[in-house]
């Protein structure tokens, strides 16, 4: 799941060596939490006007999650 974030963030990014990415142990509901950091100038590029594409990458996350019978969150820092 880190390696797809990674490859749909990446695109997005005009700096892909400043992305970071960790994962936290699944928590008592059984969701993964993903901390994903960009570059301070790219924020607003993963982000989207009125967080649009940040909840694209949470959908197509989630989806990608689902068939691998898992729950994932992916948090924006």
């Amino acid at each position: 799941m880190q390696e797809l974030l990674y490859t749909i963030v990446e695109r997005l990014v005009d700096d892909p060596s400043a992305i970071k990415i960790t994962e936290d142990a699944p928590n008592e509901e059984g969701v993964i939490v993903f901390h994903l950091s960009v570059a301070q100038e790219d924020m607003g590029r993963v982000v989207g006007k009125q967080g649009r594409i940040a909840k694209a990458i949470r959908v197509i996350m989630r989806s990608g999650a689902a068939r691998l019978d898992k729950k994932v969150a992916v948090e924006i820092d």
